[in-house]
């Protein structure tokens, strides 16, 4: 598998040239790595015209996903699910029909502003009153329920798997129904790149999803930033025609190309070591949960590289917990008041996995916390997202926010789930779910 990302900066850097063009830094700093950071000066191609190095590296990516084509991003995977959303549209418009996606309602804050800045109609998928506002039940009888009990049937059905509590949908058997009704399936896959190299792959593209967007910095060894959007080898080509198009529509004009250089060597790290270091590294995790379920504690979802801790039941908050592995030099990737999140990969040793397990086995137990949890709901919808979005708006306490009409998904990342939709009218349901959450202030329309 060859590097011609990297391989050229690697020529462009031997040369010593005087750089008369971007960045400012002209190849020296205080990082060390300034001299690998260039622009689209004449051989480096250009991310949204690719043709030559940029091109040939996305090429060698779609192989190692086996997907139609595979095109990088430098701005995560937010870049891409706008992307996603965009071609959706276009294509709806060449059917001569108009965009409706069917979601889950635990989707990214970035599909949820996306999809009202392009107008595209979003029916959330119903999901069960006793889940978190992370998650979002749906598998293939309940698909085919809604989707037989539409007047009119969606574009695309969209669903978050993993997500962020470790939680992996039935993709196999969603994409069957969903194609049974003409429908496609976009998925959100951020959390699980790294699932294509498992044996055998759970890759959305290996199950049956049209489109997907992966983040390669969360799991594979990219810098962060580094993502991918997959088209599928069933999706029509339409989707590989106006993919770049969608990219550029949202992305900068001046991509990373010290990420780009990081997706380029996970290429070849892909397809040499990372796959055998994957399949020794997921027994030893799974190992650890199960010494973890014999000391007591209750874990969620069913992602290899999450562990993910019901820490109530165990006596803790998820943020008491954290704290706890804070002190011990060891941090989250998130916590709440019931869970922590921890994301692991092959890069972690296995005698640290080791010492991630005995700290946590010596975590005392306590009396199981009771709160009364807040129940997910459907709130009151008083405007369309985008005219809420978009109109003149205040911040205010939550004292002052019952009744209003949320105008912004202000959540913060990790999670980015927002708990409301803007346009919807924020009750005592929703002052009391920002509550347990810790959301203290909300972005409400000036009416």
């Amino acid at each position: 598998m060859n590097t011609p990302i990297s391989d050229y900066i690697d020529l462009y850097c031997q040369k010593n040239a005087l750089r008369l063009h971007m960045p400012g830094h002209k190849g020296n700093g205080p990082l060390g790595i300034e001299a690998r950071d260039i622009t689209e000066i004449p051989g480096a191609d250009s991310l949204y015209e690719a043709g030559g190095i940029i091109q040939e590296s996305e090429q060698n990516a779609a192989k190692l996903f086996g997907t139609k084509a595979t095109f990088f991003s430098t701005e995560g995977s937010s870049l891409c699910i706008r992307g996603m959303l965009w071609l959706i549209k276009l294509y709806a418009a060449q059917n001569k029909k108009k965009a409706v996606i069917a979601a889950c309602r635990n989707a990214h804050k970035t599909f949820v502003t996306a999809s009202a800045l392009l107008d595209i109609e979003v029916d959330y998928l119903p999901s069960a009153l006793s889940e978190s506002y992370l998650a979002c039940t749906i598998n293939a009888s309940s698909l085919a329920d809604y989707l037989n009990g539409c007047d009119t049937l969606p574009t695309a059905v969209y669903i978050t798997s993993p997500d962020y509590l470790g939680n992996i949908a039935d993709i196999a058997t969603l994409s069957k129904v969903c194609h049974a009704h003409g429908v496609l399936l976009l998925v959100d896959n951020a959390h699980g790149a790294y699932l294509r190299f498992l044996y055998p792959s759970w890759h959305p593209m290996d199950l049956g999803a049209d489109l997907c967007c992966d983040s390669a910095h969360k799991t594979l060894p990219v810098l962060t930033g580094g993502a991918y959007l997959h088209i599928s080898q069933n999706a029509p080509d339409f989707f590989v025609t106006n993919a770049k198009n969608a990219l550029s529509l949202f992305g900068s004009t001046s991509p990373s190309y010290l990420i780009l250089q990081s997706l380029d060597l996970a290429n070849r790290s892909l397809a040499k070591c990372y796959p055998k270091k994957l399949q020794s590294f997921v027994p030893k995790i799974q190992a650890v949960k199960e010494k973890l379920s014999r000391f007591g504690f209750t874990l969620l979802g069913n992602e290899p590289l999450k562990l993910t801790i019901l820490t109530r039941e165990y006596g803790y908050t998820g943020i008491e917990f954290a704290a706890i592995l804070r002190k011990q030099g060891m941090e989250c990737e998130f916590c709440d008041p019931d869970v922590v999140v921890l994301m692991l990969s092959p890069a972690i040793e296995e005698a640290s996995l080791a010492d991630l397990a005995k700290t946590i086995c010596q975590i005392p137990p306590k009396a199981p916390l009771r709160p009364v949890l807040p129940t997910l709901f459907t709130p009151e919808t008083a405007m369309a997202p985008k005219d809420a979005m978009l109109c003149a708006s205040e911040t205010v306490s939550l004292a002052q926010a019952c009744g209003r009409i949320l105008a912004s998904a202000n959540i913060a990342c990790p999670p980015a789930v927002p708990i409301v939709i803007m346009g919807q009218r924020i009750d005592q349901n929703a002052i009391r779910l920002f509550q347990y959450y810790g959301i203290t202030e909300c972005c409400v329309v000036i009416e």
